[in-house]
């Protein structure tokens, strides 16, 4: 639930009304959906001086074979190299427990910064005791070069950006505001779908119903790009 005071809220709106007004450019966004994990990777990038960010990428996983594969990276790294950007950033809204990352890779081979929301260190402690992981397992979120909080702005060449916190699918979760655009990871489904799960270790229906209102308080003219969509009923074609 918003109040008055959330300021994170307040900045993430500023940003989109001033991006609507034409203050400042609007950010260019490229979706891939990758079907076996029903997941939207987007490229976003400034049209004024080619910087981009990638968020929610996928690494493949051939769970038979237990081999992973970068055919889905390699049409980012394609499209990235194509359209001549360069990457700045590369988002996670979130640690994804439905598909594995290609950060990693494609910040091997394009650059940028890799980004999660501050609270992975929940996660990783809550996951490395039910897992029973050794102490060469990190928890303090060091494998990431940036750890957001509620509220940290960045940017994006000379598009502005804002991380919220957007807790309750995992206690991690952020959705990003760049431009007149959010990014909401699994907080929002399509309508015709429902909500992300809330039933995974330290997720929270409670604060995933917060978030939601949170997101939904953003101005109707933002445009709203979702992490999964899995076909309601009835419906012939995926949408995200």
């Amino acid at each position: 639930m918003t109040t008055e005071r959330d300021e994170p809220l307040m900045l993430a709106a500023s940003i989109v009304e001033e991006t609507r007004s034409g203050t400042m450019p609007a950010p260019v966004v490229k979706a891939f959906f990758d079907e076996p994990t029903n997941t939207a990777s987007y490229v976003v990038h400034d049209p004024v001086t080619k910087a981009a960010a990638i968020i929610d990428s996928v690494l493949d996983f051939d769970a038979a074979a237990g081999r992973t594969g970068h055919a889905s990276a390699d049409q980012i790294i394609a499209y990235v190299e194509g359209e001549g950007l360069a990457v700045e950033w590369l988002l996670e809204t979130h640690a994804h427990a439905d598909h594995l990352s290609a950060a990693p890779y494609l910040q091997e081979r394009l650059g940028g910064k890799l980004a999660i929301g501050r609270e992975i260190i929940t996660v990783q402690n809550v996951f490395g005791k039910i897992f029973n992981e050794g102490s060469e397992f990190q928890r303090d979120g060091s494998q990431f070069d940036r750890l957001f909080g509620d509220g940290d702005s960045f940017t994006i060449g000379s598009l502005r950006a804002v991380a919220l916190h957007v807790p309750g699918h995992t206690p991690a979760d952020l959705a990003y505001v760049i431009g007149d655009a959010v990014f909401t990871g699994d907080t929002l489904f399509m309508p015709d779908y429902g909500t992300a799960r809330a039933d995974f270790p330290g997720g929270d229906a409670r604060q995933l119903f917060r978030s939601i209102r949170r997101l939904m308080a953003l101005p109707r003219e933002t445009r709203a790009f979702l992490c999964h969509d899995y076909k309601a009923p009835g419906r012939d074609s995926f949408v995200w």
